[in-house]
């Protein structure tokens, strides 16, 4: 099957560019639901990372059964483990503290409730599933995380949500430090877009 457009399922600005840097060589074009004109209002009651993703990714490709539109749609949902606070804020990540919260004063709760808490206490991972369906019905799904942990105040101006407060022990430095290349190469949103984009090169 030949499909020569892939829409993800996000309006984020800053996971569109990611994403279109991996998928770059795929010679396909990738885009967003707002470039796409979907407007669909979609619920998120999943369980799990996986579940979301493929919520997500199925309402878009009913809506664009009904349009007539042949596109793979692929989407994710992503979100911070924290071990210590009993892996908070999991798959409410965007949605904790309210989805028009900014991302700084989510941040700064969360280094407020590990306030006194060591080093080896504060681990935590990104997660990132990603699910793709298919025009003839056909789905699949990938997923990744990255070990880290919580630092004590943001830093660096590279990446966005719970980036800056994600320190990455091996690399001693802020996932929102890191180029935008090498956090693509580690990011768990990069593995499993990388996972996803074998699956779409053997699939499409």
């Amino acid at each position: 099957m030949r499909v020569d457009k892939i829409i993800f399922a996000t309006g984020n600005a800053g996971k569109m560019k990611e994403i279109r840097m991996i998928m770059a060589d795929l010679g396909v074009e990738v885009q967003s639901m707002k470039e796409a004109d979907l407007h669909t209002d979609i619920i998120e009651d999943g369980e799990t990372f996986e579940e979301n993703a493929m919520i997500k990714a199925q309402a878009i490709a009913q809506e664009l059964s009904v349009r007539g539109d042949q596109a793979v749609v692929l989407a994710d949902d992503s979100g911070l483990e924290i071990d210590y606070l009993n892996k908070e804020p999991g798959v409410y990540s965007a949605r904790y503290m309210g989805e028009d919260t900014s991302y700084t004063v989510k941040n700064a709760n969360l280094i407020r409730r590990l306030d006194g808490v060591p080093d080896e206490k504060r681990t935590a991972r990104f997660v990132c599933a990603i699910a793709a369906v298919f025009p003839d019905g056909r789905t699949f799904e990938t997923r990744a995380t990255i070990e880290g942990r919580i630092g004590y105040e943001e830093k660096g101006g590279n990446g966005f949500g719970y980036d800056p407060i994600f320190y990455l022990p091996e690399y001693g430095m802020y996932s929102a430090e890191l180029a935008p290349e090498e956090k693509n190469r580690i990011s768990h949103r990069g593995k499993a877009l990388e996972e996803m984009k074998k699956v779409l090169s053997r699939e499409l």
